[in-house]
This record gives structure tokens, C-alpha cells and sequence, in this order.
């Protein structure tokens, strides 16, 4: 006797929509138990956590701010994930589209042309794009695998942001901190809500969820993805092209991850800093798959995922939380959905072996 998974022919609709809920509720009772282990007080870190950030005006416009770049890499990201290629790497294309929009404000640090934004953002997506393209030459040439040759590249992004920043784009009147020159106003994102930091960048990761939305629902292009992660054999044999899927999946997580950088030095910093790998790119990837790989979905869990950096900070706070709870409440989330998405899409049945004794 022994027990398989068996794929259902339909999942329940409106299972799936419970699946992140139930998730978030059983992250919560997981959490409860642990920090109760750890001597916290597991009650004032979950309301910290998850409640606190509704508390304030402050503290929810903190929110916003976080949900655009996480809502921006997830769209980009989950256009690969159903292609089955999969972009770990949107941390550093994040560095480089950072970098790369940071390159005019050091160069003419009292810039005044109304073109030097719109510049800096083309640059930041551009950076990321062609941070992505390296991946997606490795493995349409070599058949790389994209997984471990995002990461790395992730890893060399890091370096190169130590070197900028400990060298040549050093500012020499900031009391030897690793960061630029402050950027000109002419370089920054305006303010979308008055008294707070939330930028227009927020509107910019909303339209890229609709534009999402289309692609993937409403243009053959997403219908070739779709149809490659599903039945690769059955894509080849309809003739997509599978390079073209790869460069495309690639390309579009990295564009996402290069505007998500260039908007977070134009936006919240005003400079280039270390702070910019805030790990906005990994934390994307939960973000992609709590929305269920949907971007109406992923609107919702970036909005979520953002509560729980924001409560993690007064969860340090009010309630002693180590850094490292918010991130084992965060994986914790992934890995409860993914295992009620195995339930939902797969029924559990008893198999006899032959020869088993009756």
C-alpha cells in the first residue's frame, strides 16, 4: 500500500482562492509557535506584524511604497515562471538597472533638463535587460542553466555596486560613506502623495500589471508562453520558438527588475547606495507565486508582502523580533500556498501493490 498524488482534472476555483488565505493563516499559527520558542512574545509580534501597518497613515503609505517595486519585479518575473524559465536572479538586474540609471546624475550632478529622468529610467530598464541577456545568451547557446546563471550574476552585480561605490562614483563630501552625490531634483520621481515618500513610481507598477494582464491573457505572444511552460512538445510542434521564449521570459523579468532599481535611487534614496539590495528581487519571487502567477493576484500579494516589511521593522521594535523571523514568516507563506496549491491541483490516493495481502 502506498499513497500517490494523482492530478485532478479540475481545481476548485474557488479553492484556489482560498489557497492564500489559508497559507496566511496557517504562517500565522506557524509563527505563533516559534517566536513562543524563542522567548518573544508571540502575540505582540504577529500584531505588529500584520496589524500595525494599517495603524497609521505613515506607516500604510510605507506600504505603498514598498508594493511598487515588488509588484513590478513580480509581473516581469511571472511572465517567465510560465514559460518554466525561471529568473532568480532579479536582485542584481535590480543593482544594474540601478546603476545604470544613476550613471547621468553623477556625470552632470547639477542637471537641470526635464529629459534627464526619462533618461535615467530608459537606462535602468535598459541596464536590467542586459543584465537578463546574459542569461538568455548562456542558455540558448549553451543551454546554461538559467537558474544558477541569474544567481551568479547577481552575486557579480553585488561586486560591481561595492566598486562604484567604494571607487570612482564615491562622493567625496560624504564623510566616507559608500554612496554618490545626492541627485539633482531634476533626477527624482515626483511625490505622488503629499507628506509622504510614495512616488509615481506606484502608478508606473500598476500600469505594468494591467499590461501584464493583456499580454498574457489577451495576446498571442502570451499565449505562446503560456502554451511552452504547459506542453513544451506541443509549443515545438506548433511551431513556437523556444529561443524566443526564453529571450522574451529573460528580458521582460529584467527590464521590470532594472525599472524597479532606477525608480528606487529616482524615488525613496536620491542617490545610489548599498541600501538599494534591499532584496526586493527574491522577495518578488514569493510575491509571483502568493499571486498565483496572475497579475490581478500578484497586485494583492505585493500589497501583503510589503505589510509584512513594514511590520517587521516594528515587530524589531515592540516585540525583539530577530531580522531573520520576518523572513521566516515570509517563507513560511511560499511554502504553505505551494503546498495547498499540491492539494488543490493533485487528489491523494491509496494504492495496493500487487501481490499485497487482501
Amino acid at each position: 500500500m502506498r499513497l500517490t498524488l494523482v492530478r485532478r482534472e479540475r481545481a476548485s476555483r474557488l479553492a484556489m482562492f482560498a489557497a492564500p488565505v489559508v497559507a496566511l493563516v496557517l504562517s500565522a499559527l506557524a509563527s505563533l509557535i516559534l517566536f513562543a520558542a524563542l522567548g518573544k512574545p508571540a502575540e505582540q509580534a504577529l500584531y505588529s506584524l500584520l496589524l500595525e501597518p494599517f495603524l497609521s497613515w505613515y506607516n500604510f503609505s510605507e506600504v505603498l511604497l514598498k508594493a511598487a517595486p515588488l509588484m513590478l519585479i513580480a509581473q516581469g518575473l511571472a511572465v517567465g515562471f510560465r514559460a518554466n524559465v525561471f529568473n532568480i536572479g532579479a536582485e542584481g538586474q535590480l543593482i544594474i538597472g540601478a546603476i545604470a540609471a544613476t550613471a547621468l546624475p553623477v556625470w552632470y550632478p547639477a542637471g537641470t533638463s526635464v529629459w534627464m529622468l526619462p533618461a535615467m529610467i530608459a537606462m535602468g530598464a535598459l541596464g536590467g535587460m542586459a543584465w537578463a541577456g546574459v542569461a538568455a545568451l548562456l542558455k540558448t547557446r549553451f543551454n546554461a542553466n538559467e537558474i544558477l546563471v541569474t544567481l551568479m550574476l547577481t552575486l557579480i552585480a553585488t561586486q560591481v555596486l561595492n566598486y562604484l561605490l567604494l571607487g570612482p562614483w564615491k562622493d567625496p563630501h560624504g564623510f566616507n560613506f559608500p554612496q554618490t552625490v545626492p541627485f539633482p531634483a531634476a533626477a527624482m520621481l515626483p511625490v505622488l502623495l503629499p507628506g509622504t515618500r510614495v512616488n509615481i513610481s506606484l502608478i508606473g507598477a500598476l500600469i505594468a500589471s494591467v499590461l501584464a494582464y493583456v499580454m498574457m491573457r489577451h495576446r498571442f505572444s502570451g499565449f505562446q508562453l503560456l502554451v511552452s511552460g504547459l506542453a513544451p512538445r506541443a509549443a515545438s510542434y506548433a511551431g513556437f520558438s523556444e529561443r524566443r521564449g526564453i529571450w522574451v521570459s529573460l528580458l521582460v523579468g529584467g527590464m521590470a527588475a532594472g525599472l524597479a532599481g532606477a525608480c528606487e535611487v529616482a524615488g525613496p534614496l536620491g542617490q545610489l547606495q548599498r541600501s538599494v539590495t534591499t532584496g526586493y528581487g527574491y522577495a518578488a519571487i514569493i510575491v509571483a507565486y502568493l499571486g498565483g502567477l496572475n497579475p490581478l493576484g500578484i497586485v494583492a500579494s505585493a500589497l501583503l508582502m510589503s505589510v509584512l516589511y513594514i511590520g517587521g521593522d516594528n515587530a524589531m521594535v515592540s516585540a525583539d523580533l530577530p531580522v531573520a523571523g520576518v523572513a521566516v514568516f515570509q517563507g513560511l507563506l511560499l511554502v504553505f500556498y505551494l503546498a495547498s496549491l499540491t492539494f488543490i491541483r493533485n487528489r491523494v490516493v491509496l494504492i495496493r501493490r500487487p501481490g499485497a495481502a487482501r
